[in-house]
């Protein structure tokens, strides 16, 4: 079974990348702090997409009990995730920072979505700290409880 990031995350993921490149071309200190916040952002995006975020678009059929044997191959992408956060975790801090020189500079240069687009992203990693992480590794040892027990 393959394991897809739900939708509405990947539209969203999209869309900030989208924002980003657009910040990158805005000119003078807001698109060399935009140019830095990519460089960190892009391999933190590959990783979410890659394991961490993909056992969320199995959570619903979990919630409703509608567990399949495919399922189990989430748990090592959970696994994953699991010994990783500490790193991902670090990263967002790296990300925020980042963030923080790209607001300051777009407000010193009167560029106001390009400010509220990273308040945006920063909300978006704190979301994914405190949720989106959480619940995917939860999912993983659910799977891996029912899979001990036998159901």
């Amino acid at each position: 079974m393959e394991f897809k990031t739900p939708r509405p995350m990947k539209l969203e993921h999209e869309g900030l990348h989208k924002e980003l490149v657009r910040a990158t071309k805005s000119g003078g200190k807001t698109a060399e702090a935009a140019k830095a916040v990519a460089e960190l952002l892009h391999p933190h995006f590959v990783k979410e997409e890659e394991y961490a975020l993909p056992p969320l678009g199995i959570l619903s059929a979990v919630a409703r009990g509608k567990i399949a044997p495919e399922m189990g191959s989430a748990i090592s992408m959970t696994e994953r995730l699991k010994a990783e956060l500490p790193q991902m975790i670090k990263e967002h801090k790296a990300i925020v920072g980042a963030l923080k020189k790209l607001t300051r500079a777009a407000k010193a240069e009167k560029k106001p979505e390009v400010a509220h687009f990273a308040e945006k992203l920063i909300l978006h990693a704190k979301t994914e700290e405190e949720f989106f992480y959480p619940a995917s590794i939860l999912v993983g040892e659910f799977l891996k409880a029912r899979s001990q027990s036998g159901r």
